[in-house]
């Protein structure tokens, strides 16, 4: 199963910190952590985001949509970042997320399973296209 660990700051303070994290010591963290994630053959993908001031939103309360350019929102609102695995259950997508350096008080890493074309109605003719396309590309 797939399953996507997002990471969010979630306090100011601890905001404010990240900004104090040497860059190159931080790079060497994540990139130990990416390691296990390839050795272990679990791992899909892992991006993190640019900052929310290089940012926008489209939002579609009104007619027609109001575009905001960043920041926006609480720092609490805000993720920047992501690892996209494959596991075979929900628990072991735990574990990982327990293992994650980003682990100081104010980090949260939140875990969402990523559906698969397979739970979608296979008779939907955009399913069949995508499921044309996925195999094209070979990502099935």
């Amino acid at each position: 199963m797939k399953f996507m660990l997002i990471w969010r700051v979630t306090s100011d303070e601890a905001w404010g910190n990240l900004g104090e994290i040497d860059f190159d010591t931080m790079l060497e963290t994540v990139g130990k952590f990416n390691e296990e994630l390839i050795e272990a053959g679990v791992l899909i993908a892992a991006e993190g985001l640019a900052p929310a001031e290089e940012g926008v939103v489209v939002d579609f309360s009104s007619e027609p949509p109001v575009v905001t350019d960043g920041p926006y929102g609480e720092t609490k609102e805000l993720f920047n970042g992501f690892y996209l695995i494959n596991v075979p259950t929900i628990q072991d997508a735990i574990e990982w997320a327990k293992r994650t350096p980003m682990t100081a008080a104010g980090f949260k890493t939140e875990i969402r399973r990523v559906p698969t074309i397979d739970e979608f109605p296979q008779d939907n003719e955009w399913i069949k296209k995508e499921r044309a396309w996925r195999e094209s590309t070979g990502q099935l």
